[in-house]
């Protein structure tokens, strides 16, 4: 019996993974299928031990395989095996006993408070309506911490001058209130000015928009910001969301509490704000390493 192509149809028909899943889980077995092979293993998931698949993922992380890549490989045999459970062809489950590779995390890449402070104090924006908006998406990112597709979604009525407050719509269609500083306040002043004496924006009521009073979209935004960071640092990620990662570290390094960080950006929980403690830790490190006279 093909196994392979009754999974097939199970992940298209009653699953409906898309084709590129699909693609990628039939990848996945083949590769398991020709290790399996080099080591005269037959091709019969009823003959599959957990010793086998142990086996792969050493030889996997062995090739430079990261363990993202080990971890995806193996959930498509969890899948596939859940589906052999199901149908009755195998009994047991061989990834039962199988301890994967922990993931190795990341710390958060953010731009330097020297290089971000050289950007707004001193580059020479263009004092026309992109030059105005430019600085003002960059300054908005830096300073609220909000995600790219939270900026393009703002309209005017989130924006609340008087009350120096911006009412973002995060994921789910959670809404938070992120306050603004003053000086901050007469920047979106003068924005407002110059966009509403420059663009037809329509009745759509979109805060940021493009030179045509459209609603601006996620290149725009993504290419402005890598753009302008390439004039202040080397770091090779220059997206909307480093700007993301440098306010809530600049915040953490300031003294801010990881609970009002956690508040500000929309976080649901606090795990997912922590990992900004690991860039205050290293830089303490640093810190003691040159100051200690023992280190």
């Amino acid at each position: 019996m093909n196994y392979k192509e009754s999974f097939l149809e199970y992940l298209q028909i009653e699953k409906r993974y898309s084709p590129h899943t699909v693609r990628s889980y039939i990848n996945d077995l083949d590769q398991f299928a020709l290790y399996l092979s080099s080591l005269g293993v037959p091709d019969d998931p009823v003959a599959v031990t957990s010793h086998d698949i142990r086996a792969w993922i050493v030889s996997l992380m062995d090739n430079g395989y990261s363990t993202t890549s080990v971890h995806r490989k193996i959930s498509c045999l969890r899948v596939f095996y859940r589906y052999l459970r199901k149908e009755g062809i195998v009994k047991g489950d061989p990834l039962e006993k199988v301890v994967l590779p922990k993931n190795r995390k990341t710390l958060p890449v953010f731009v330097e408070e020297k290089a971000m402070k050289d950007l707004l104090d001193n580059y020479p924006f263009e004092n026309d309506y992109a030059g105005i908006r430019n600085r003002t998406i960059i300054e908005m990112l830096y300073l609220t911490g909000m995600r790219r597709s939270e900026l393009i979604g703002l309209r005017n009525c989130d924006v609340d001058l008087s009350e120096g407050i911006v009412k973002v719509t995060g994921k789910r269609n959670k809404q938070r209130i992120i306050p603004i500083v003053r000086s901050f306040n007469h920047r979106l002043e003068e924005y407002i000015k110059v966009r509403d004496e420059n663009v037809v924006t329509g009745n759509d009521g979109w805060f940021f928009t493009t030179d045509k009073g459209k609603k601006l979209y996620d290149k725009y935004v993504y290419n402005t910001v890598n753009s302008y960071l390439a004039m202040v640092t080397t770091i090779e990620k220059k997206s909307p969301h480093i700007l993301r990662h440098t306010f809530a570290t600049h915040m953490l390094n300031h003294g801010a509490d990881l609970n009002s960080i956690k508040e500000l950006l929309g976080h649901a929980n606090l795990s997912a704000t922590q990992i900004y403690t690991h860039n205050t830790f290293e830089k303490l490190k640093k810190i003691y390493k040159q100051a200690h006279p023992r280190a």
